[in-house]
């Protein structure tokens, strides 16, 4: 009777077990699958709002965006905006909980969550940037080998596949990708609407949708072609022009720091109380410190648009 009993809770216990189990099986089944329902639903609105040429600033279209520019697309096919932020979400709250009831404490825990978050937007910066760089160096390449060709209307994807092996990445990635999707789509304008959506930089934008609209009112583009070399040439000497600015902004902002570096030390041998006391210990101190800090960013979000 013993035994019967003890096998009778053994195997209640195991079939509680495995209904647990496939409870949190089924819940972790159903979240992949909203979130990749999420995924196809925000991927077909985004390709109908190309369609219709319509203009939408969401956060959503904002990250996908920002992953599609830095390259993290390219490198990790795998990643999608739902799983980027389910991913951040979980990692931030298991750092916030272990590091703040563990080890530093609830401010400290939410401060350094705060700064892994800066860190990776500055790696993101980066990221796009360097991008950005690439494209610069490919685009009148791009078009020298779209001269080359006598392109039409039914081919230009097609060369688009052949181009792309000359060129480096993001466009390489960007021109095989659009190859591909009118292959298999056969919906040229589409392709080259999705292409443009992923490169940021405002002539190749340009360039892409004039060869949408040449698609489908002209048949000849070399015409295009040469006017958008032109564009490039001009632009790259306005961004060369920007690049001296910037060099000139940032020598001055130097000297500044320099300066008034020499200014405290000054300051801290003619008063009794230590420079370092006023700055971190009052209020006004703490006050400037953070003004600094707000000229240095927006300094710093001004280099980055001239750079682009």
């Amino acid at each position: 009777m013993i035994v019967f009993v003890w096998l009778f809770v053994g195997f209640l216990l195991l079939f509680y077990r495995l209904g647990r189990i496939k409870l949190w099986e089924g819940l972790l089944k159903r979240t992949i699958s909203g979130m990749e329902e999420a995924t196809r639903q925000r991927l077909l609105s985004s390709r109908s709002r190309l369609q219709q040429l319509q203009k939408e600033n969401s956060f959503w279209l904002w990250l996908e965006r920002e992953l599609n520019y830095s390259g993290l697309k390219n490198r990790f096919p795998c990643v999608t905006v739902e799983n980027w932020l389910l991913f951040h979400i979980v990692t931030s709250a298991a750092l916030f909980l272990i590091f703040g009831v563990l080890v530093l404490g609830m401010p400290k825990a939410a401060l350094l969550v705060l700064s892994l978050w800066v860190t990776e937007w500055l790696i993101l910066l980066v990221c796009k940037a360097k991008m950005l760089r690439s494209v610069n160096e490919n685009l009148l390449k791009f078009l020298d080998f779209l001269g080359n060709y006598s392109l039409t209307a039914g081919e230009v994807t097609g060369v688009f596949g052949q181009v792309s092996r000359y060129v480096e990445e993001p466009l390489r990635s960007a021109l095989d990708d659009c190859c591909y999707e009118a292959q298999t789509t056969g919906d040229v304008g589409m392709a080259l609407l999705s292409m443009a959506e992923k490169i940021e930089h405002p002539i190749f934008k340009e360039l892409v949708r004039n060869i949408e609209i040449s698609t489908r009112y002209c048949a000849d583009f070399s015409i295009l072609v040469n006017a958008s070399r032109r564009s490039v040439r001009e632009y790259l000497r306005m961004r060369e022009e920007r690049r001296g600015m910037l060099r000139e902004a940032i020598i001055n902002m130097l000297l500044l720091c320099g300066m008034s570096v020499l200014v405290l030390l000054a300051v801290d041998k003619l008063i009794e109380v230590p420079v370092r006391q006023i700055l971190w210990g009052t209020i006004p101190g703490k006050v400037a410190l953070a003004v600094v800090v707000v000229i240095f960013i927006l300094f710093g979000r001004q280099i980055y648009r001239l750079q682009g």
